[in-house]
Parts: structure tokens; sequence; C-alpha cells
């Protein structure tokens, strides 16, 4: 028959009234009967699915109210589905008889209840043959004992779900057997109400009410379309195990448990199942439910917080940066020079000068020339080509942008699933494994568990929603759990907990709006946590302690009321390539003797330090963008230690690096620029002020499920150390770029000794270097400090200081200003605006072996009472037409001796540089290192927040709510 003798309207309308069989010959005739077919979906293909006792809608129980893709595929999925107990024909020794007998039309069908020739299912078992359809009519059907089931059979309800009702308990001893549409409650003499040990269980749209379904190895079973009230599921060492669109509520303790490892023993339905579970990877799927799993501010929905996001560029050149690093970047380009004078290098031009070998008086100072004024810059000294000009070439050519969200040049983007598997073959292979128990699309919500997962079990959680409970998932012992595409929310404690060596998959999921950490590792456990998003929590968002391991990647992890990632007690995850952002504390902490690599991660936009390292922790942390954070960037409080390397600490609103004296960092190749307040702050006095309220701090509840507090006793004897890093005694902070910051690049005042090297110091809107304190020696060696805008190093008269090999160039005011104690040796301080070395008060310095030159002002000025020795220094004279050298101190210990004196004599034929040695800082090879440290004692006490207080604006003794946890 031609389909165009009618109109398409009229032919769907007929087709509409067609049985399935009817539709499936059609659809044999011809391509375009089977088009015609096919477009039946929204209508006919519905009616079919819907209408179905066996099924209901195929995105419940999480979206009912979405549609499928295509209706007609998601009947033909639960119609093969729904044959799977039927394909153990040749199990049996007569296979082919058995399988015409269940192909036979006249398969036995046996009634069972009032007026029907069987009035109980007792009888009606014992009268069945294999295969054989017993209905049951509506009504209640109590057993008094165990019933035995020995032969293959399917029990179906008819009437609506909830018209039957069976108070069994039922034993299955037969390879197979299917229950269909009927209400399961349990017998008065045990809450099990069905059982097997062998065979193969397939139950449709059922109810379990208070009552227990156990599944025992090599058993197996397929659950779709059921719903557990306060009843529960329980495998033992099932090989494989697939639970389907199905509903639990109210458990008093896990819905679902899966124990010991799967068995290698397996029944015939193992390879069917895992068939059909393939056929519905999530991972292959399309369908767009699995991209947006719940109504709760899921996959689809919004956060709960609106996201400033930080748009990613990738390209450039980054052919200068150091290896180690990615993220020492560039600044988007801005082509010109800055054009402020406090941040600009001034072209170089030689002069002519005379040398001068003994003191020189004001009249022969005044035969300069007369031109001298109008070719001042002739005789500026050259300096750029000094060891560290390489670091300052890659700031002198950045500004940012006026809406002081710079794009970055960055290949710090997050990387999808599909990217994260195909370069990491374990996850890939995690990903791919099936075994123990599938679950599918299922939803847990207001219970106090999900899914409990124990020795060495294996379960494999799938685009299922997890809501209103204690905990979503709890993995221990040895065992491994695979999650994919799932929603968990609103747990009254942490979403997943791992202990005692568990691992698996955790990747793809949305773990928000918990009252705990959204996911809890510890004790050994070690999982791979990939591209999740894991936001909004009350608590943290990852806490990892106790041992605890893990690889956390490619995650995004936001506005959580704590840190994003708290790791303390020995905890040691990898964490790389994530996103942490919009936190309303901390990005990451690192607390509690805590470890971690932490590494090339995005950490942006939080309200208190991006990092914050105390009490012993001792992380590595590498490589990662620290920026536009509410305070520090990096914080490193009390006992804090770690290397701290290559990062880009950013354009954040408290200090670039902010450290307690008491703390032993090694702070090296960073790029720290344009944060408001200071580069590197420095400060002895422990995080006064206040101690927030017990539920607002660290007191997280680490206690959980019995666990004792003294769990430190279960620590692995190996300490896994990270053994490329150089042990150091003092702290540290070499090679980093100090640039562009709201007030000192570098402030100190400690009672602890430190180390300052090679860094560049440069364009900052203060000192570069200011030591307020330091009642222990503090060695700057080899740095470069230049632009500053004001003096290049300032030195109070509690300060204890060496300074060696520095460059101190271009500062508006004096170069080198003291009032402290120590010694100057070996510098080149030329061209700032000030004095070239202005010794006030009580100071008293060794001063030698210094190329000084001060353009616009004296070259060496010593005041009131100060005293030491300055000798073997060579001054040249600037511009300024002033002594070279002014000595108004009348102390008698104040020696000045055996000094070179150059004045400027404009027709002279030599020319004035900086050689033997050229410029400093001379940098021999490569002064970057990596450091390690000593473990520090075992600390027993829970951690409490401390926060210090702001006072008197950004030269304050502490950081903007800098500490956590």
């Amino acid at each position: 028959m031609e389909i165009s003798g009618l109109p398409v309207e009229l032919w769907r309308l007929i087709l509409s009234y067609l049985r399935l069989p009817d539709l499936g010959r059609c659809s044999l005739v011809c391509r375009a009967w089977y088009e015609l077919i096919l477009s039946l979906d929204n209508t006919r293909w519905r009616q079919l699915c819907l209408g179905c006792i066996e099924c209901r809608h195929p995105n419940w129980p999480n979206q009912p109210d979405v549609e499928p893709q295509s209706w007609r595929e998601a009947f033909k999925q639960h119609y093969v589905a729904s044959k799977t107990w039927t394909k153990n024909a040749q199990d049996f020794e007569s296979s082919n008889c058995f399988y015409l007998f269940r192909r036979k039309k006249d398969r036995h069908v046996l009634r069972v209840g009032q007026g029907c020739e069987f009035d109980t299912l007792r009888a009606a078992l014992a009268s069945a043959g294999v295969y054989d359809r017993i209905v049951l009519l509506p009504g209640v059907y109590e057993e008094q004992s165990e019933i035995i089931l020995k032969v293959p059979v399917e029990i179906m309800g008819q009437g609506k779900l909830g018209d039957v009702a069976l108070l069994v308990s039922i034993d299955q001893h037969c390879p197979t057997t299917r229950l269909c549409n009927v209400v399961f409650m349990p017998a008065w003499f045990t809450p099990v109400v069905y059982k097997t040990t062998s065979g193969h269980v397939q139950f449709d749209n059922c109810n379990f009410e208070n009552g227990q379904l156990q599944i025992h190895a090599p058993g197996t079973c397929q659950v779709k379309f059921c719903t557990f009230n306060q009843s529960s599921v329980h495998f033992h060492s099932v090989a494989l195990g697939v639970l389907e669109n199905c509903e639990f509520t109210g458990s008093e303790n896990a819905s679902v448990t899966v124990e010991g490892i799967p068995s290698s023993e397996r029944n015939w339905a193992c390879k069917h199942l895992t068939t059909l579970a393939k056929s519905h990877c999530v991972l292959q799927a399309s369908d767009p439910a699995l991209c947006n799993v719940s109504k709760w501010g899921g996959w689809g929905g919004p956060p709960a917080r609106n996201i400033r996001t930080c748009k990613i560029m990738v390209g450039g050149d980054q052919s200068n940066l150091h290896p180690a690093s990615k993220t020492q970047l560039v600044l988007e380009k801005a082509g010109e020079k800055e054009a402020e004078v406090n941040g600009r290098l001034y072209p170089a031009k030689e002069g002519e000068a005379m040398t001068l070998e003994t003191e020189s008086s004001d009249s022969e100072l005044s035969t300069s020339s007369e031109n001298e004024d109008d070719d001042w810059s002739m005789y500026k000294l050259s300096y750029r080509a000094h060891g560290l000009s390489h670091m300052l070439s890659q700031v002198i050519h950045s500004r940012p942008q006026t809406s002081g969200l710079t794009a970055l040049q960055k290949d710090l983007e997050l990387k999808t699933l599909q990217q994260e598997l195909q370069r990491d073959k374990e996850a890939q292979s995690l990903a791919s494994s099936l075994q123990g128990c599938l679950i599918r699309k299922c939803l847990f919500r207001d219970g106090k568990g999900g899914v409990f997962v124990c020795s060495q079990g294996r379960a494999k959680l799938e685009g299922s929603v997890f809501r209103e409970l204690t905990y979503a998932v709890r993995c221990i012992q040895n065992s491994k759990i695979i999650m994919l595409k799932n929603d968990i929310h609103h747990c009254k404690a942490s979403g997943i907990f791992l202990r005692l060596a568990a691992g698996g998959l955790i990747a793809d999921n949305n773990i928000h709006s918990n009252c705990e950490a959204g996911v809890d590792i510890r004790k050994g456990a070690n999982p791979l946590i990939l591209c999740n998003k894991i936001h909004s929590g009350l608590r943290s968002g990852i806490v990892v302690l106790g041992n605890g391991k893990g690889i956390i990647r490619s995650n995004q992890i936001y506005g959580n009321k704590e840190a994003g990632i708290y790791i303390l007690y020995n905890g040691n995850p990898i964490v790389s390539g994530n996103h942490i952002f919009q936190g309303l504390a901390a990005g990451i902490a690192v607390n509690e003797n805590g470890r971690g690599q932490i590494i090339e991660n995005v950490i942006r936009e939080n309200q208190w330090g991006g990092v914050d390292i105390r009490r012993g922790g001792d992380p590595v942390l590498r490589s990662n963008l620290i920026c536009f954070g509410y305070s520090d960037g990096v914080v490193v409080g009390e006992r804090g230690k770690g290397l701290i390397e290559g990062n880009t600490i950013y354009g954040n609103k408290g200090c670039g690096v902010w450290i307690m004296s008491s703390s032993l960092p090694h702070i090296t190749n960073n790029r720290i620029g344009h944060n408001s307040i200071y580069g590197v702050a420095v400060f002895c006095r422990k995080d006064d002020a206040i101690d927030y309220l017990a539920n607002q701090g660290g007191n997280e509840n680490f206690n959980d499920e019995g666990e004792a507090a003294s769990w430190e006793n279960d620590l692995d004897s190996e300490d896994e150390r990270f053994t490329s890093r150089r042990p150091i005694s003092v702290a540290l902070v070499e090679s980093n770029s100090i640039n562009h910051n709201g007030a000192a690049g570098l402030y100190v005042k400690s009672s602890e000794a430190l180390n300052i090297i090679a860094n560049a110091i440069h364009a900052n809107h203060d000192s570069g270097v200011a030591v307020l304190q330091s009642s222990q020696l503090t060695r700057i060696a080899n740095n470069s400090i230049s632009c500053n805008s004001l003096g290049g190093v300032l030195i109070e008269s509690e300060a204890r200081v060496e300074l060696r090999g520095n460059g101190i160039y271009d500062n508006s005011s004096h170069g080198i200003t003291s009032k402290g104690d120590g010694v100057i040796v070996e510098n080149d301080i030329v061209g700032n605006r000030g004095c070239g070395l202005q010794l006030l008060q009580t100071a008293d310095m060794k001063v030698t072996k210094n190329r000084i030159q001060s353009f616009w002002d004296y070259g060496i000025v010593m005041l009131d009472q100060t005293k030491g020795l300055v000798q073997e220094n060579l001054i040249f004279q600037g511009r300024s037409k002033k002594t070279i050298l002014q000595q108004v101190s009348n102390a008698e210990d104040c020696i000045v001796q055996n000094n070179k004196l150059l004045t400027f004599k404009s027709k002279s034929d030599v020319a004035w540089t900086l050689e033997n040695p050229p410029a400093r800082p001379h940098i021999e090879g490569s002064t970057r290192g990596t450091s390690t440290a000593t473990n520090s004692q075992k600390v027993t006490t829970m951690s409490t927040r401390i926060a210090a207080r702001m006072d008197g604006g950004c030269r304050n003794n502490g950081s903007i709510f800098c500490s956590i946890l």
C-alpha cells in the first residue's frame, strides 16, 4: 500500500491503534513505512512506554518531567532489559527444548486470588512449570514460613502498583526468576523479603517496604523502576548487580551495602548484564538529562552564588619563563613602557669623568662645566645588564588593564573529563571497569546513608542523585568506588567519605550545599578526583587528613564557607589543574602537619588567603596562579613550612605573601605583583586577635561515626618526602620578582633570621625593602631593588641587617636609609633621587666596598649619633653639585677612611662604567633551588580559626583576615 494515498496525519492516526507486534511488522514493509513508524515517537510509542505496567517514565525518579530524546528507544531499551531473565536456556541440558518451550504462545498462566484456581502463592508455585507466569489478583498475600523458589517463574501483580502486596520471605534456589508490579513487605519472622545465593533475579516496578533484599555471590540481580521505603539492598561478594531508576527513601542505615571482593564465580546472567550496562554508559550517552540531574541547583541550574569568571587567554611567547613554572606569565600586552617615574628604567648614557684620589672640597667640585645641567644624563651610570635584568624585562613591559581583571596569558584552562581520560590510562581503566554493584539514575533521599562499600567491595554510581541524607557515599577497607555524573547535595555530614585505603574514581559530579566537606579523605584513602563541581558547602570543599592521599585534578571548587581544599594531619594529596575561587575563607589551607603537592591551579577571588599554611603544614606550592583575592595571596602562619615556587601571585587586596617569622618557608621564583599592600611581609608576632566562635573555626568534625580522635596512631610509618627539596634552616625568599605592589615590596618585622636572596624588587609604591624589626640577622644579598616610589632599602633602629651584593637603582628617595646595625658590603647604589646611603640616629653600620652614585643628593650622609666604619667605597658624583660625602655625626666611633670619590669633568675622555666587577647583582648559575624540611612533631589538638586585625591602613603588622582554620 502506498503511503502517498493518504495524508501522513491520517496514517499516524490509524497506526496509533496498532499493538506492538503490528507496529513491528509495519516497519518491515519498506523504508517509507519504517520512517512513518518512527514518526510516531511522541504519540504511539509514548503511549506504549507509559502504558506498560512493567516500567515507569524513562527519567523517573530524578526528572520525570523531562522527556527522553526518543520514546521508542526508551521503550526498546526497557523491553530488552525486561527479557534478561529468560536468557539462560543454554544453561540447561535440554537447552533447545527449553528455548522452544519458552517461546510457545500457550505458556501457562497461573492465577492466584479469590475465585481463582489458587488461593496462595505457595500453592501456585508448587504447580508451576519452568517459565510459567503467576498472576496475583489485587489483595494481600501473607505466608507464615519461608518460600523456597525452585523453578524459574515470573510473578506479576495485576492492576496498579500497590494493589498487590506480598508479606513473604522468598529464598531463590532456581537459576532465574522475575517479579513485577508487586509490593514487598517483610513477614513477621524475618526482615528479609527476598534472597538469592546463586541464581539471577529481576525486579521491575516493585515497592519494598521496611524490608531487605539480599544478593549473595554467585547470584546476580537486575532491579529497575523500584521504590525502597525504609528498605535496603545488600550485596555480598556479587560479581555484578544492577540497580537502575530506583528510589530509596527513609533508610535507617545505608540504602545499598556492597560488601566483599567481587566473586570470580559467575552465573549465566553476568555477561548479559555487562552487555546491557555498557550499552547505557553515561560517558557515551547524549541524553541531556544526564547533564541536568537535579532541580536542586544541579547541572543545569545556577550555582548558589553568582560566579565571576576570569577569561582564559592561551598563547604568547613563554620562552623566557622558568621551565619549572607555567604561571610565571607576562601580563596582557602593553607595548609601551610605564609612564610613571617610579616605574621607569632610564636609558643610560656614559659621560666624561676624572678621578680624584684625595678628598675634594666644595670649590673643587664647582669647577665642573657650566653645560653640565644641559647634558646631565651623559654621566648616568649604566646598570641594566646585571644578573637579574631578565626578570625586570618581563616586568617592565606589563601594565594591568584599568578594570583590574587583566586577562592573563595562561595554559591553566580546566580540562574536560574526556581530556583527562585520554591522558590518564588509569582513570580510563577505572571509568570503563564494571564490577560489583552498578547504580544508575537512582534517587537517594531523606535517610541516613546512601551507598556503603566495605571489605574490598566494588561499586559504580552513574547519573544518580543523593540529597537530604546524613551522608551520600561511604567507602572503606580497601574498597573501590567509581562515581560519574552524580548530584550530591544537602547532606547533613560530608557528601563522600573515603577511609582505610579506599580508592576509585570520582569524576564529573556536582557536589554542593553539604553541611560538612563535600569529599572527606583520610586513613590512607587514595581516590582519583577529576572534573567535579564542588561548591556552596557549609564547610570545606575537600578535606584530606590522617595520611589521606588522592589526586585532585581539574575540579571547580567554589563558594564554600571554609577552605576549598583543607589538608591537615599528614594528609598528602596531589592537587593540580583545579580552579578554586570565590570561597568565603581560604582557597587551600594546609595545617597541622599537612603536606601535599599543589601544582598549576588557579586560585582566585577568595575572601581570605589564597593558600594558608601553618602549624607544621609543609606543602609544595608550585606554578599556581593566585590572584584577585580579597585578602593575601599566600599566608605562611605559625610554624608553617613548604616550598612556594614558580607561582604568579597577582592583584590580591592584601599582601602577596604574608609570613610569620616562626615559620620556615622557601619562597622562590614567584611573580608577586600588583597586590594592594606588601609584596612579601614578614611579621614576628603571633596572629593576634580574634578567636572565632567554635562553629566558625577549623574544628571540623573529623571524629565521625565513632572514630577515635587519636587516629594519628594509624599513620603510615614511611614518610614520603620530596627528595628534590633542598634543606633550609632559615626562612628563604629568593629569585622572586616582586613588583608594583601597593606598599613596600618586602616588609620585615621579624624575631627570627631571614634570608632575602636574588630577588627583583621593582616599582613598588613604597620602599623596595623595609626592615622595621629584626632581632636576628636579616641577610639581603644579590637583589635588584629598583624604581620604587620611596627608598630602596629602609632599616629601622631595631634591625640587624647584612646588605651584600645588591643593585639598588633609581628609587624615588634614598638608596639605603639605616638606623640599625649591620654591614653594607659590595652593593651598587646608583641613580636614586635621594642620598645614596643615609645613616641616621644611632645607626652602627660597617659600609665597605660599595659603589655609590646619588644623582640628586649626597652619596653618603651620616647624621645624629651614627657610628661605624665607612671605608673603601667608590663614590661617583651625580647631577647635584653638593658634596659627595657629608659627615655630620660627631661620634668618636664613626670612622671614614680610604674612600674613592669621582667627580664629573665634561671634557674628560674617561667614561664612567660599572665594571670589574660589572653591575650588581651577580648571579652565578641558578640560585633557584628546592628545599625540604624535617617533619614537625605530632599535633593532637584540633585547629581553631584565627584572624589578624587590620590596624592603620596598609602599614599594619598583620594580614587582612589572612589566617584560616
